[in-house]
């Protein structure tokens, strides 16, 4: 939540504002096992993607890029206490 920062700033690169903004878009899609979450929902993600209008080039791009956002949120949600 935008609030839990209010004291930092954050700092995007431009090149990497898109992913964020559609991993954020996201996040309500997590896929959740009897372990925690385990995944975003795909299926959502490649709705929003194709509504986005990309080459082919900038699709796979963009789907890596989230693809590095989810496994490095999934190391942290799935943090043993």
């Amino acid at each position: 939540m935008p609030e839990d920062y209010a004291n930092d700033t954050l700092e995007i690169w431009p090149e990497n504002h898109q992913a964020i903004q559609l991993f954020i878009s996201l996040s309500t899609q997590w896929r959740v096992g009897a372990g925690g979450p385990t995944g975003l929902d795909y299926n959502v993600l490649f709705t929003r993607m194709e509504r986005l209008g990309l080459t082919p080039e900038r699709y796979e791009q963009l789907f890596d890029d989230v693809r590095v956002i989810e496994s490095e949120a999934l190391t942290i949600l799935n943090k043993k206490a």
